[in-house]
């Protein structure tokens, strides 16, 4: 292959979900023109990897392997109960993402594994004037397996760019847990729905197939400023609540749990249930602040944990 002046190859051929920095040729001494400079934030990002694999020892669930690189920090699992559920953080002592950041957790529980995931802050995502930063989650819960998956929520900065994506497979008789929030941003620096842009997705798929599907693309510039008519509310979030081992009977009883937990907070909580098309619920809410929205969490994880597993709520230690 022929390369003019200025261009570059990549440096690796190797397949990656996020793109590898590039390097430039050398010049050849007869060439008189130096080439292009590049872009100031064309060097900018690191990609971290954190790869957690669980498995069921001895009537407690054990980190079996488990791989991370910068700036991924692993923390070995607490035991808060006797349960035998590995409670882990979700650990970045970097502080937030940066434009060109391209961080992946790729999760895998085995059969009867039991799975605690949370964090020690909110997932801050700084000012980038070029390159998009990114969070790539892969889950696979194994049969009869469970997963709680509340980390804290994530704060864009003003001229943030931001793309999540979760998706999480599911096998037979597995559940899942599964919350996401997001802050309007910086609002004792005015900063309300002031990022740039932002992606997310989340996609939870049954044994047998079928999927739930959440996906939205959001521009303050274009949305009319309100961000999906959110209006006067900072903050969003959804639960998903997913299991095919629970019966009809079991989800009727909770989802009218659910419906009188939301309006506990009235003026603090807007939300709302309903029934998806894979066995569970979903959970949509509007808060007007951050311990509102931790409160209101706080009360449908424990209505849910007593209704599919009969167990009593956590009180979680982040530190």
């Amino acid at each position: 292959m022929r390369v003019r002046r200025g261009e570059r190859k990549s440096a690796s051929q190797k397949t990656s979900t996020f793109p590898k920095r590039k390097r430039s040729r050398r010049r050849k001494p007869s060439q008189k023109k130096n080439p292009p400079a590049p872009s100031s934030a064309e060097f900018v990002g690191r990609v971290g990897e954190l790869r957690l694999h669980y498995a069921k020892l001895e009537g407690r669930t054990v980190i079996a392997h488990s791989y991370f690189t910068t700036p991924w920090k692993l923390l070995p699992p607490i035991y808060l109960d006797d349960t035998g559920a590995a409670y882990t953080l979700l650990v970045n002592p970097s502080g937030g993402l940066v434009g060109g950041d391209g961080l992946s957790i790729d999760m895998t529980l085995d059969r009867a594994a039991h799975v605690l995931i949370s964090a020690p802050s909110a997932n801050r995502v700084y000012r980038s004037e070029e390159k998009l930063s990114e969070q790539l989650i892969t889950i696979t819960v194994g049969p009869g397996a469970i997963l709680e998956w509340l980390p804290e929520h994530t704060i864009p900065f003003a001229g943030s760019r931001f793309r999540q994506a979760i998706h999480a497979n599911l096998a037979p008789g597995a559940a899942i847990i599964l919350w996401d929030a997001l802050a309007s941003g910086r609002m004792a620096r005015g900063e309300r729905w002031a990022f740039t842009h932002l992606e997310n997705e989340i996609q939870i798929t049954t044994a047998t197939g079928e999927s739930l599907v959440e996906r939205y693309i959001l521009d303050p510039a274009t949305d009319l400023g309100r961000i999906g008519l959110v209006e006067e509310w900072d903050y969003v979030a959804s639960l998903y609540v997913v299991s095919d081992a629970v019966s009809p009977e079991i989800w009727a009883d909770l989802e009218s749990k659910v419906a009188a937990i939301l309006g506990k907070l009235p003026g603090q909580v807007l939300g709302g249930v309903s029934t998806p098309a894979i066995p569970g619920l979903a959970i949509k809410l509007l808060a007007r602040t951050a311990p509102d929205l931790a409160s209101m969490l706080d009360l449908l994880w424990a209505a849910a944990r007593g209704a599919l597993w009969n167990l009593p709520p956590v009180s979680l230690r982040k530190y």
